[in-house]
C-alpha cells in the first residue's frame, strides 16, 4: 500500500503535532517530512506531498484544496514567534526585509502596514544567505519561528504581529492549517486527527521530549505551547482567516 506523504512545519509551534504523529503509529501508513512553512506549501502545491500544514495564504494555490482538520496553528493574542524587529523606533522604519521561510506572516505584515499602521514601506525579499542580524538604521525584519527567540534579544524594538492583528480586528489569527489537494480516505483522516489530538493531550510529554532540542525549554516551552499557540480551528478563527484573505486580495 502506498504511504500518505505529509509535510509538517519544523518549528516549536508544531511540536505537539509532530509528537502525536510519531507516537500514534501513523508512520506505518505515512511518510512524515518536516519543513519550513513556505516549503510545506510548495510541496503541497506541486503534489510532492498529499497533506501539508501550510500557511493559509497559500491555500488558493493548491488545486482543489480541502481543509482536513479541526486543528491549526493559531494565536488569540501574542504568538511570540512572528515578529517585526528593528533597532530603530517604529516611526523611523522605512524598509522591511521579509523572512523567506514565511508566506502568511509576510502577508500579515503587509496587511497591517496598509490597514492598521497606514505606513508606506519598502519591502525586500530575503533568502537563506541573508544576515538578519546585520541591518541598518531605519530597517526592520519580519522573522518567524524559533529564530524569533534567537534574534529578538539583539534588537531594541519589536512588534508581535499576531497581537497587532488582534488589536486591529478583534479576531485571532490563523497562520497555518492542515490541507490536502486530493481525496484522502476518511478512515485515515480519522486516525490522522486522533494523532494530532494525542499530541495536544500530552503537552507535558511533548515538552519533555523536545526540550533538549528546542530554543525554549521546560516551563517556557510549555507556556508557549499552551498560552501563545492555540490549536483549535474554531469558528472565530475561521472568521478571522476569511477576513485576512479578503484583506490580502485588496493589496
Amino acid at each position: 500500500m502506498e504511504k500518505i506523504r505529509i509535510s509538517i512545519v519544523k518549528y516549536a509551534n508544531s511540536y505537539p503535532f509532530v509528537w502525536g504523529l510519531k507516537n500514534s503509529h501513523i508512520e506505518d501508513e505515512a511518510i512524515i517530512e518536516t519543513d519550513h512553512p513556505a516549503v510545506c506549501a510548495s510541496k503541497l502545491i506541486s503534489g510532492q506531498v498529499d497533506i501539508g500544514l501550510i500557511p493559509v495564504i497559500s491555500l488558493p494555490e493548491v488545486e482543489n484544496y480541502k481543509i482536513i482538520s479541526d486543528y491549526c496553528i493559531g494565536a488569540h493574542e501574542k504568538v511570540k514567534t512572528v515578529m517585526l524587529l528593528s533597532n530603530s523606533c517604529f516611526e523611523a522604519i522605512r524598509t522591511v526585509y521579509l523572512d523567506y521561510r514565511s508566506r502568511s506572516s509576510v502577508a500579515l505584515a503587509r496587511v497591517l502596514a496598509k490597514k492598521m499602521w497606514k505606513k508606506e514601506l519598502i519591502w525586500k525579499e530575503t533568502d537563506e544567505k541573508f544576515d538578519f542580524l546585520n541591518i541598518s538604521e531605519n530597517e526592520a525584519i519580519v522573522v518567524i519561528g524559533n529564530q524569533c527567540f534567537e534574534f529578538e534579544p539583539h534588537f531594541s524594538f519589536g512588534l508581535d504581529l499576531a497581537e497587532e492583528w488582534k488589536k486591529y480586528t478583534g479576531y485571532p489569527f490563523v497562520f497555518a492549517c492542515w490541507a490536502s489537494g486530493r481525496k484522502i480516505k476518511r478512515e485515515f483522516l480519522k486516525r490522522f486527527n486522533r494523532a494530532l489530538r494525542l499530541g495536544l493531550d500530552n503537552i507535558d510529554r511533548v515538552v519533555e521530549d523536545f526540550s533538549s532540542s528546542s530554543p525554549m525549554r521546560g516551563e517556557a516551552l510549555k507556556k508557549y505551547l499552551t498560552h501563545n499557540i492555540d490549536y483549535i480551528f474554531d469558528e472565530k478563527k475561521k472568521e478571522g482567516m476569511r477576513l485576512f484573505m479578503e484583506m490580502v486580495k485588496e493589496l
